[in-house]
């Protein structure tokens, strides 16, 4: 569905990504995991088509990214950005329909459209807020409103940075099992996520950053590996299996 061909971005003489070779393919969860200033939000940037590529080429559907009409793109993909400041006062439920315009050549919504956004509040647990104003929500309960009109939008590609920031571990759960339902249903998530554990978890295959290169690519038993982690963390790990059969991934207390 995706395939990123010598992929690099470059801002002066800095590269914040470069070197990415990778096919993703359609009903996959893919997690993009490293450090703080790896290149994870970058990289998704450029798989949305917010930034074009310095080198190479990002391919959706056999078909080059920055080629698509916005509107036709918006219909493709969703991206949920990491932070998403909004301080205007619209309801929950409006902001949700927010990602009904893609559909709407400047219609107002349908009935259909509200089903739609109403039905994605339900799958987050949110539909309690749809009258409450959108500025006064948690950091939590915000999240899962965004999460709700990415669902709305109704794309073939969900693009999420850091999805579960601000959640609770019962609502962390929740929306990633949400994500694999997605992906039971034929569609893509790819997502830049802090937590190893929950990234072991769920992900299908792992994509490993340290200052915008790949360290590792694959599912987390291949990337997931002390060698790997302590090189791209600078810190000592332990890895141990978990009865379900991923890893569980632990900073070390024996930095000696």
């Amino acid at each position: 569905m995706i395939e990123l061909e010598e992929v690099g971005y470059r801002i002066g003489k800095n590269w914040l990504v470069r070197d990415i070779n990778v096919t993703i393919e359609k009903g996959t969860l893919w997690g993009i995991v490293g450090p703080n200033g790896a290149g994870k939000s970058t990289l998704l940037r450029l798989i949305s088509g917010e930034l074009l590529p310095t080198t190479g080429e990002i391919r959706l559907l056999d078909k080059p990214i920055h080629k698509y009409e916005p509107k036709e793109l918006a219909r493709l993909r969703a991206y949920l950005q990491q932070k998403r400041d909004l301080n205007f006062p619209f309801t929950t439920l409006e902001i949700v329909l927010f990602g009904r315009h893609p559909y709407l050549n400047g219609t107002k919504e349908t009935t259909t459209d509200l089903l739609i956004a109403k039905e994605a509040l339900r799958q987050v647990e949110a539909d309690m807020f749809a009258e409450r104003l959108y500025p006064t929500l948690s950091g939590g309960e915000a999240s899962r409103v965004d999460i709700a009109r990415i669902l709305t939008q109704a794309p073939d590609l969900f693009l999420l940075d850091e999805p579960t920031n601000h959640l609770d571990p019962r609502h962390q759960v929740q929306i990633l099992n949400l994500c694999k339902t997605v992906c039971d249903g034929g569609k893509t998530v790819i997502t830049a996520i802090h937590d190893l554990n929950l990234a072991s978890m769920y992900a299908d295959q792992l994509l490993l950053l340290k200052e915008g290169i790949p360290i590792a690519c694959g599912p987390p038993e291949v990337v997931l590996t002390l060698d790997q982690l302590s090189e791209t963390y600078g810190i000592p790990f332990e890895v141990l299996s978990h009865p379900d059969g991923y890893p569980w991934v632990m900073p070390s207390l024996n930095t000696s």
